[in-house]
């Protein structure tokens, strides 16, 4: 390979990763603390077998700064314990309310379906969903509030702090971070209405009751495995103003707690997130593995004697190493992480490849429910 060949293969998109990433570090929508919501906020937290998580949910969400009209439960056939823990909880929170969610009816996806019950239980002006392995801070529904009424938006989607243990999670969990920075200017998302520019998050999603009923609710994406992208996207497309923030000060989140967690979370989303795309999928695997695990092999190739690549390497890595240092930097990221970057993007990688066999099997694992292709399409039940 020529020498101006592999400039152009593993700098460019290590460039553009670094600059789309400083610009929206500068620029990504952050709330104030402060702010006050003139109705009643409604917490509203979806919850299957989440034992481990729940009580710190809950007890986070009840710890709020701004007023809560209420806190609600959907325990959704928990199995492990979840409901004994929500009944105690309750004993002692006047705010919470559990409610017990019904069988999953054909052509549902679970989450969207307790979602779904959350907001008719609901009697609150604003919808605050939070996932259960979510905690919200103090200030965290003011920061929201602060969004809606400095932006306009009627949406609040937001990225909380995202909580490492395992070595697993240290390495893959910050390129969550990194997909939503390094290739969309995010102040897009809210200052254009182009449902294209969108981004979204379902730890941790906020919505007014008449923009909820106005979009059909979680019942118009029923059959959504990606709920809130599909939430997002409808909200957009009906003229409601979506903001996309960083909710590092909002919330935080454990959001996977093993390996295989993350193996199955993550092929659960990937290949749906980009629309079952074969072509979108090939895009994000060759620019990745050119622009973050290139650069590393170029280099690794010029220490070894060939001089043409030492060059072109090392500057890709220069820039992988700046833009994973300054995610470091503004999210207390681990530092190692950062210098396993190829190892951690390989991963990613095997995980995209992962989700498209599961998409061409047809069936999708999740939360103790398999769903298939044909039952989400046909309105039948899955197992």
């Amino acid at each position: 390979m020529s020498l101006g060949l592999l400039w152009w293969a593993v700098v460019p998109g290590a460039l553009v990763a670094l600059a789309i990433t400083l610009v929206n570090l500068a620029f990504w929508p952050r709330g104030r603390p402060g702010a006050r919501f003139d109705g009643r906020v409604s917490v509203l937290i979806p919850a299957r077998n989440e034992a481990a998580t729940i009580q710190r949910c809950v007890e986070a969400a009840a710890a709020s700064a701004h007023p809560l009209h209420e806190i609600v439960v959907c325990d959704d056939g928990s199995t492990d314990g979840t409901g004994e823990i929500l009944l105690a909880l309750a004993a002692r929170i006047p705010t919470l309310r559990v409610i017990q969610g019904t069988g999953l009816p054909p052509g549902w996806v679970g989450k969207p379906h307790a979602c779904h019950q959350l907001a008719r239980a609901a009697t609150g002006d604003l919808l605050l969903f939070v996932d259960a392995d979510t905690f919200l801070d103090p200030e965290g529904v003011g920061r929201v509030v602060s969004l809606r009424q400095r932006l306009g938006a009627q949406v609040v989607t937001a990225v909380p702090r995202q909580l490492t243990g395992s070595f697993f999670e240290r390495l893959l969990l910050p390129l969550l971070h990194l997909t939503y920075t390094a290739w969309l200017p995010l102040p897009l998302v809210y200052r254009s209405a182009d449902p294209r520019f969108l981004a979204a998050n379902g730890q941790l999603l906020a919505i007014g009751r008449a923009g909820y009923d106005r979009i059909g609710g979680f019942e118009a994406v029923r059959t959504e495995v990606v709920d809130d992208m599909a939430f997002c996207r409808r909200a957009k497309e009906s003229g409601l103003r979506v903001v996309f923030a960083d909710g590092h000060h909002m919330a935080r989140c454990r959001m996977y707690t093993s390996a295989r967690e993350i193996w199955e979370g993550f092929s659960k989303n990937l290949y749906e997130g980009l629309g079952e795309n074969p072509a979108a999928l090939a895009g994000v695997v060759a620019l990745y593995g050119l622009s973050f695990v290139g650069p590393y092999v170029a280099l690794l190739i010029g220490i070894m004697g060939v001089e043409a690549a030492l060059v072109p390497g090392a500057t890709g890595v220069s820039l992988n190493l700046a833009l994973r240092a300054a995610l470091a930097l503004r999210y207390g990221q681990s530092w190692g992480s950062a210098l396993l970057h190829p190892l951690g993007v390989l991963g990613l990688l095997g995980i995209a490849v992962n989700s498209w066999r599961w998409s061409r099997q047809g069936r999708i694992r999740w939360a103790g429910r398999v769903y298939t292709s044909r039952s989400l399409r046909d309105g039948v039940h899955g197992t």
